[in-house]
């Protein structure tokens, strides 16, 4: 079976795995000029935390999402599987029991294992939550290495191709396209996302941090070289301009009430995203002729990219009952 898959994202990165793993011939065709140029992913926190993600996702998201604790291990060995820590000050003790309600699989913890967890936050706060089983990922390090794994494959991605001139000479075409692909899923909306990356050697973290606040709750993660991404704002907007100085004062604010010494971060960069998502906030996977659409992956790109490209390489080669853990159309 041929099949092209439209966008190199991590949904189509992740899906043309699946596809070719199953025995197909795949294509991928991008409008960008180079992987990450049009995608939001390239912006993306890269948690794979399902649990902690039900605090405002529906429990369905968090039942998809558990299938890429495993996924990504065995696909990119740079997964860091140590877990989420949630921290709130203590005039806000009240955000981290409502935290708890929402969510599962945590230990509630007090200054002494917080210390230990993360040796820099010692002293900094009296409770938290710890998610044990949750990872993280860089998303750009991973995407590179799922690409660089397809072409030892055989797939290859086609940049600059704009979807409206991909020829109909495959056997079943997968569009990825996230927000782009609103020409064709009328119902998708665009929700902008905002991020921050800086640099310090002054602190270390060795998971995602996630600061509760009433007004906006952020996370910081670590990456290599003293690097850390902070996000991220949820904007219901899809205008895809510049970080706005509000979000920046906000994000750079948070960072800095989770440890002073934010404050002397270099801004290495900042970015915008804007996340495909339909009214629902759940994924999809709709077939429009014989044109198969995996959309709506919202802020969980990474997290349920994996279980969305199972059910579309089901679909695809037959093999799926007709009922999608997704919500099809």
């Amino acid at each position: 079976m041929r099949v092209t898959v439209i966008g190199a994202g991590v949904t189509g990165l992740v899906a043309a795995l699946e596809l070719a793993a199953r025995g197909a011939r795949v294509d991928i065709v991008e409008r960008g000029t180079q992987l990450g140029a049009q995608a939001c992913g390239w912006f993306a926190g890269g948690m794979l935390a399902p649990w902690c993600e039900q605090e405002s996702a529906e429990p369905h998201v968090g039942r998809l999402g558990q299938m890429a604790l495993d996924w990504w291990p065995r696909h990119f060995s740079e997964t860091v599987c140590n877990g989420t820590l949630v921290v709130a000050p203590t005039r806000d003790r009240a955000e981290l029991d409502h935290f708890g309600r929402r969510t599962e699989r945590f230990e509630r913890i007090g200054a002494e294992r917080i210390a230990e967890l993360e040796p820099d936050l010692s002293g900094r706060f009296r409770q938290a939550l710890f998610f044990p089983d949750e990872a993280h990922l860089d998303p750009r390090r991973a995407v590179a290495a799922i690409a660089a794994r397809l072409g030892d494959m055989g797939v290859t991605i086609h940049f600059g191709v704009d979807a409206t001139t991909v020829p109909v000479a495959a056997d079943q075409v997968l569009d990825c396209r996230g927000f782009a692909a609103r020409d064709t899923l009328d119902d998708l909306r665009g929700v902008r996302g905002e991020m921050l990356l800086v640099r310090t050697r002054d602190i270390t973290l060795s998971r995602p941090v996630r600061l509760l606040h009433p007004r906006m709750p952020l996370y910081v993660i670590p990456r290599a070289d003293g690097l850390f991404m902070i996000g991220a704002t949820m904007i219901e907007s899809d205008h895809g301009g510049p970080v706005t100085a509000r979000s920046a004062m906000e994000l750079l604010n948070g960072a800095y009430a989770l440890h002073p010494a934010f404050g002397e971060a270099e801004i290495v960069e900042m970015g915008v995203g804007i996340r495909p998502a339909f009214a629902d906030n759940l994924p999809r996977l709709v077939r429009r002729g014989h044109t198969w659409h995996v959309n709506g992956l919202y802020r969980h790109g990474f997290l349920l990219a994996p279980a969305m490209a199972h059910q579309a390489a089901q679909a695809i080669f037959g093999t799926s009952s007709g009922e999608y853990s997704c919500r099809s159309s």
